[in-house]
């Protein structure tokens, strides 16, 4: 879809600029990648494992092919390249052929007219099994039967800096965090169209264009050029659309018959289909003087890969580097593994591991607190990191970090009346106030934003300027995905801010262009607004040389005139100026631009110390609760975020991914939870996987801080994940404050919080 913005007024950088499709989503309009169609097309369906682990004897497809409209049914067998792929290790069968792994796994694709059809015939298709013992503790994984050639172990991040002094004070602490779910709007879909070149174009939701074509043309034994790849509408992602689901199974019956195929998963599917958070499970040790100073903190964090690898060594790395949190600590041991079960795979979600941690050492910081007899707040602000401290890796923070200031301000933030009280407009807060219990808690968190440790991580821009009809417009081309985060409109402000133009229109997000890298780790409007940015500042270049040279005399900048025609280089000397669609009237100016951040390096592998970072991000959460001690149910009264961003490149945007992150982390806190037994997930829907609802989601207070980095594009930081980060630890500390009992485990379940609430065994 070409997004085209026709703006009343300039809304640039730094303006709360209108989505281009934001009415439609509204109205129920707006084409997802589920809405894709071709007159020719058939449907695919997916034949999965019923088993987390069996030896795959035979499959027999007969059943299926007798059917009248059935097309094709493919296995292993049919793969033409390597059946192999995955983000950093390319250990994930496109079709099983030997093994599965996992409840779920593809073991075979079927073609037909219609979605029930290829259903139906799915359901026919003989497959045979010997069932292998699932190994689905993660503790057991560590010494248990080996699922992958070299072992059980994904990752281990070992972290070691200074020598522990011994302490006043000492806690430690058991704490997990379950399984969730990215829980996004649109299941996975896709529609595959052979090419005349035998290679085939895709249409696919996606966070990644080019690193999906690298896998795919591997996969379809095909040269990368003729696996063309285009954006279509996605309706979310947040880490869920990182690894390839739908899109080779569909190449492959798209090259087999020649013809289009759509293929589309059910939310079940779907909870099938793609990963999901790592469940942690993490031991802490904390040492500190009497007077609230820490003096080491000791980690043991394990993170459970399921099946594949995915993305879960990077995820132990972030684990592992934020174990800690956002404090000054002279000394760290902290050991960070992954490990395969074989249970559904997990992988990237939004927070990428600085979630599961940031729960960890904050629950660890309010247990000190108690032990020391010291205020939560104050003893946070006693270690909070500054610019100029040092990380646990080693690593100095170079810009902003403003973690003391973050927390003042939501602390100083006025509380909601008790329970029972009248709000504004007379109603009251709570719909039972009896027995109720109020509790505040409090949450900070660090978290890096862009790829890391020596990863070459860039963004590509295409930016085209021409005149049509005596007005000019900008054309915007990248890889970089929307998943519904507003990049396009960034993208659109971005252009507009530097070429003084109105009309701005941004070309649909493919492969044509060079890699814009993964919509993922707060990092789009950074790396591939930065190189909007060098893209525009090129044509800016091209247009006033050739002012320069039309009067003679040098032109210093573009002016904007409030409508397209009117725009114009204008010499600051003498005044003159020249319209720009006279310039362009003889050629377009077309400029490619690649953006890249400054190195990081690989962190030692002994030490795990080195300069692994772009830069951090830091936000502070403070929740206030109700929970009624008899029934453990509990109600979020508000929640308070203060977040540095750097420079809100549009600042409506900005609120929203605060709202949705602290929706997410509320979520995680009290009621997301994949439930897996014996390799099986028991709540695949909607209906049994809880996500909140707008009943469920308090008042938000949020403060937004714009400390400009001296080493992005505008000054901003990243701002997609941080909202979330530490929105679960403060929701869990306001209900261990409110019940004066121990919950070393989210989601804080009804029956945990009344068994803590009332010391049940």
């Amino acid at each position: 879809m070409t997004t085209t913005l026709h703006a009343t007024e300039r809304q640039g950088v730094g303006e709360s600029a209108r989505r281009p499709d934001a009415v439609s989503k509204v109205r129920g309009d707006f084409a997802f990648s589920s809405d894709l169609w071709h007159d020719r097309m058939v449907w695919g369906a997916t034949v999965r494992s019923p088993h987390p682990h069996a030896r795959l004897l035979s499959i027999d497809p007969a059943g299926a092919l007798e059917l009248p409209g059935v097309h094709a049914v493919l296995t292993a067998a049919d793969v033409p390249g390597r059946n192999r792929y995955g983000l950093e290790r390319r250990d994930q069968p496109v079709l099983a052929e030997d093994r599965v792994r996992y409840i779920g796994e593809p073991v075979a694709v079927v073609a037909a007219d219609t979605p029930e059809l290829a259903r139906r015939a799915a359901a026919l298709i003989r497959v045979s099994y010997a069932e292998l013992p699932a190994l689905t503790d993660p503790e057991t994984a560590m010494t248990g039967p080996v699922l992958h050639e070299g072992g059980n172990l994904v990752k281990h991040l070992r972290i070691r800096r200074g020598t522990v002094a011994e302490a006043d004070v000492v806690v430690t602490g058991e704490y997990e965090v379950g399984m969730q779910d990215q829980a996004f709007l649109g299941p996975e879909s896709c529609l595959a169209v052979p090419g005349e070149d035998a290679g085939v174009d895709l249409y696919c939701s996606t966070q990644w264009l080019h690193v999906d074509q690298d896998q795919l043309a591997e996969c379809l034994a095909l040269p990368k050029d003729r696996v063309r790849l285009t954006l279509a509408g996605v309706g979310g992602a947040f880490g869920g659309r990182e690894d390839l689901s739908v899109q080779a199974h569909a190449c492959l019956l798209a090259l087999r018959l020649g013809r289009p195929v759509k293929m589309s998963y059910s939310r079940e599917e779907s909870f099938a289909g793609h990963v999901h958070r790592h469940p942690a499970r993490m031991r802490y040790e904390h040492g500190a003087t009497r007077d609230g100073k820490l003096l080491y903190v000791k980690a043991d964090i394990l993170l459970d890969g399921g099946a594949y690898a995915s993305t879960s060594a990077a995820v132990t790395g972030n684990a592992g580097c934020f174990a800690t949190g956002p404090y000054e600590v002279p000394a760290v041991e902290v050991d960070c593994r992954s490990v395969y079960t074989n249970n559904p795979p997990a992988g990237a979600m939004r927070g990428f591991g600085a979630v599961q941690v940031c729960f960890g050492h904050e629950s660890q910081m309010d247990r000190l607190a108690a032990a020391l007899g010291m205020d939560p707040v104050e003893l946070r602000l006693r270690n909070a990191v500054g610019t100029g401290s040092v990380m646990a890796t080693g690593q100095r923070v170079e810009g902003p970090a403003p973690v003391a200031e973050l927390l003042r301000r939501v602390a100083a933030k006025p509380l909601p009346p008790p329970p029972g009280e009248l709000l504004p407009g007379g109603t009251s807060n709570s719909t039972r106030a009896e027995g109720l219990r109020r509790g505040v808690g409090y949450g900070v968190s660090v978290k890096n934003i862009c790829k890391s440790a020596g990863y070459d991580d860039f963004g590509t821009a295409r930016v085209r300027v021409f005149a049509h009809d005596g007005e000019v417009f900008a054309e915007v081309h990248t890889a970089a995905a929307e998943v519904g985060q507003g990049l396009v409109t960034v993208q659109a402000q971005i252009a507009r801010t530097e070429l003084a133009l109105e009309r701005v229109t941004v070309l649909p997000a493919d492969t044509a262009v060079g890699d814009a890298g993964t919509s993922s780790a707060s990092r789009q409007t950074w790396m591939s607004g930065g190189a909007v940015r060098a893209a525009c500042a090129a044509v800016r270049a091209r247009l006033l040389e050739r002012a320069a040279a039309l009067l003679g005399e040098p032109v210093e900048a573009l002016a904007y005139g409030g409508e397209a025609s009117a725009a114009a280089a204008v010499s600051a000397a003498s005044g003159r100026a020249v319209t720009l669609a006279d310039l362009l009237a003889a050629a377009d100016v077309d400029e490619t631009a690649v953006f890249r951040h400054r190195r990081t390096r690989a962190l030692d592998p002994e030490t795990g110390q080195g300069d692994a970072h772009v830069a951090y991000a830091f936000a502070a959460h403070r929740a206030v609760v109700d929970v009624d001690p008899e029934l453990g149910s509990v109600r979020v009264v508000e929640i308070a975020c203060a977040q540095d961003v750097g420079k809100a490149i549009n600042p409506a945007a900005v609120e929203g991914q605060m709202h949705g992150g602290i929706a997410q982390g509320l979520g995680l806190a009290l009621m997301e939870e994949v439930l897996v037994r014996d390799g099986r997930i028991l709540n695949p829907s909607f209906t049994d996987y809880l996500i909140p609802t707008t009943m469920d989601m308090p008042p938000t207070v949020l403060d937004i801080l714009e400390l400009p980095r001296p080493d992005s594009p505008y000054g901003l930081t990243g701002v997609g994940e941080p909202p979330l980060l530490s929105a679960p630890a403060a929701i869990a500390a306001a209900i261990r404050d409110a019940i004066g009992g121990a919950l070393d485990r989210i989601p804080a379940t009804p029956e945990a919080v009344a068994r803590a609430a009332n010391r049940f065994p």
